[in-house]
């Protein structure tokens, strides 16, 4: 099983706004109940060309019109870079990057913890995966 996960970088930082995130971790899980494990397979950038990645404010508010056609094209991106995941934690996302997982067969996974750690929102979600 593949989980995507927001991030910043390499670090591995969490990044909750799916859709303006610069990068995507993807695990794959083995095993199950306390035998549950995940292994940092890749990390993807996010396709997104809309975006400016040069800050680094998760909480941007678009000024761009969400139904607009090359808009819900960019977030179609997303979904095919994450087309070989079941799952992505996110903390927000908007409709157009919701519409697109579930198009994709990528299911959300809500996060509202506070960890900024992909590795520890992992394992603190792991019960909302199922194979």
């Amino acid at each position: 099983m593949k989980i995507a996960i927001p991030v910043k970088d390499e670090s591995l930082t969490f990044f909750g706004n799916a859709g303006h995130t610069p990068k995507f971790a993807i695990f794959t899980m083995q095993g199950g109940g306390m035998f549950r494990s995940f292994t940092l397979d890749e990390i993807k950038n996010n396709p997104r060309t809309d975006l400016d990645h040069e800050h680094d404010d998760e909480d941007h508010v678009c000024s761009h019109d969400h139904d607009d056609a090359e808009h819900i094209a960019q977030h179609d991106k997303m979904g095919v870079v994450l087309d070989e995941c079941d799952y992505i934690v996110l903390s927000r996302a908007c409709k157009n990057t919701a519409n697109t997982m579930k198009n994709h067969g990528v299911s959300i996974v809500k996060y509202a913890g506070n960890s900024n750690d992909a590795n520890a929102i992992l394992k603190e979600v792991a019960g909302s995966f199922t194979l």
